[in-house]
């Protein structure tokens, strides 16, 4: 198996994708923001002083997928056809570590040459690096962890699942 973004001089490239076909793509991922219990009480009752904690990471996750080619020097601008956050509490007692936090799932969709992956990764960091600006004054202890890919379809590899 070789790197697709290094040449045969070990210089990175974008990948040319001029030659491959336009396929439907699907990417999800996944992170965790883990905190207080106070914290995550804050966030669910809505009494965070800077507002909507969820709505703003939702909305900015979006956008960070959106930016992911301006961020990722080899990414390629893509024209994303899906792009959506979810945010879930992680209550006590739900994980065998007691840790309580947020749970953020990215999916990202794009009719394309490349895959999507780097766009949903990038949603899910980016909504829970919004969590973390969010509710720093309060907490400054808060964790993101376990960011991965959990799923892509689409393109000549065709499905991947975690």
């Amino acid at each position: 198996m070789e790197l697709t973004h290094i040449d045969s001089k070990g210089d990175v490239r974008m990948v040319d994708v001029s030659q491959k076909a336009d396929t439907e793509r699907i990417a999800v991922a996944e992170g965790y923001i883990f905190m207080h219990q106070e914290t995550l009480d804050l966030i669910t009752s809505g009494e965070a002083k800077k507002g909507d904690v969820l709505a703003c990471a939702r909305v900015a996750g979006v956008m960070g997928a959106k930016q992911t080619s301006s961020l990722i020097p080899m990414c390629h601008p893509l024209n994303i056809t899906k792009a959506k956050v979810d945010i879930q509490p992680v209550v006590a007692g739900e994980r065998e570590d007691g840790r309580v936090g947020m749970h953020v799932l990215a999916t990202c969709g794009v009719t394309g040459k490349t895959g999507i992956e780097m766009e949903a990764l990038t949603a899910a960091s980016i909504a829970c690096l919004t969590i973390y600006d969010m509710c720093k004054a309060v907490d400054r202890g808060m964790e993101i962890t376990d960011v991965r890919l959990l799923k892509k379809d689409g393109g000549k590899s065709g499905l991947w699942e975690r």
